[in-house]
């Protein structure tokens, strides 16, 4: 593997999810393959977990790390080349074009992280993933997605790793349930979530179901063969891996079109379950989205899954220093 931006970068997804694994029972094993590298973790948008869980990965595997958050560390970044085909002029808010600031972070870094959230305005401009082109097109060395404009690469690898874990079947049913929000948040997470599950359903390893009020239908391409569900209870009903996520209207693109608190999950959805296990991947708003109930319930495993994902960016880490 050269770059991780999608599941399309990887060659074995089993093998992978077996790797994080294995970093998990022992995290230092392979320490002296990343020494005398330097990653550089660029973050466009906050973060918590993947910063936290890439850097512990990273030095894990005896790597020197660099963080830096764009625009309050650094210049802010032209992203464009041409607009309607006519050159951009940098007379605006942004100091530095990506080609030469990518080009210069590929001088400092041996691997190099990008975190750049969808912006909402624009879904075929966010849907260019036009930050992870220009890093990859610019910069000469492997990208690592630490959640882009519509995909979480490094998340979905860890809920494949959690529920590897804690599956009781061999072929268990998982459920992406919509959840309520009060503010448009991005498609990335629920789009990720299903393009890593897909192909597990469509080799019969587990059944898969998507429900969400109508509207908030995800792109096809990302939702692909997985059943769509309207009615959440009916979803829930014999499931062994609920995951929720809010995301906001693809068809109408960044609106809210519902806050139906009674689409929020709840001990009562949970008991339709076959003694299911809760996945969310945080940050959560307790009684908007979950209740305390829930979240506090043997069946969350939010934390657990938090956890796994140090294992997600060691398991990709370790790949892509294989390759180097």
């Amino acid at each position: 593997m050269h770059h991780f931006i999608s599941p399309t970068d990887v060659t074995d997804v089993h093998a992978l999810i077996q790797q994080g694994l294995a970093a998990k029972a022992n995290p230092f094993a392979d320490q002296q393959l990343g020494k005398n590298k330097t990653i550089g973790l660029i973050f466009f948008n906050s973060s918590l977990r993947t910063r936290l869980s890439t850097q512990k990965a990273a030095q894990n595997l005896g790597m020197n790390v660099m963080v830096m958050n764009v625009g309050q560390d650094s210049w802010g970044l032209e992203m464009e080349e041409d607009i309607d085909g006519l050159p951009v002029i940098m007379n605006g808010d942004k100091a530095e074009h990506v080609k030469e600031a990518a080009a210069v972070i590929g001088r400092y870094c041996d691997v190099i992280g990008i975190r750049a959230f969808a912006e909402l305005k624009d879904r075929d401009k966010d849907y260019r993933e036009l930050v992870m082109a220009q890093f990859r097109k610019y910069a000469n060395k492997p990208i690592i997605n630490l959640e882009s404009a519509t995909r979480h690469p490094l998340q979905s690898l860890a809920d494949c790793i959690t529920i590897t874990e804690a599956k009781t079947k061999a072929k268990p049913k998982v459920v992406l349930t919509w959840l309520p929000h009060f503010k448009a948040l991005p498609q990335a997470v629920a789009n990720s979530f299903c393009e890593w599950m897909n192909p597990l359903a469509n080799a019969g390893e587990i059944e898969f179901v998507v429900t969400h009020p109508p509207g908030y239908e995800l792109a096809p391409e990302y939702v692909g063969n997985a059943r769509v569900e309207y009615d959440q209870n009916k979803a829930m009903e014999g499931a062994d891996f609920v995951y929720g996520k809010n995301w906001s209207s693809y068809t109408h693109y960044g609106q809210v079109l519902t806050q139906d608190p009674s689409w929020m999950m709840t001990m009562d959805k949970m008991r339709l379950t076959d003694n299911g296990k809760f996945m969310h991947c945080l940050p959560v708003r307790r009684n908007v989205k979950v209740t305390d109930e829930v979240l506090d319930s043997p069946q969350s495993l939010v934390i657990e899954q938090a956890a796994n994902r140090e294992w997600s960016a060691q398991a990709v880490l370790r790949d892509i220093l294989m390759n180097l």
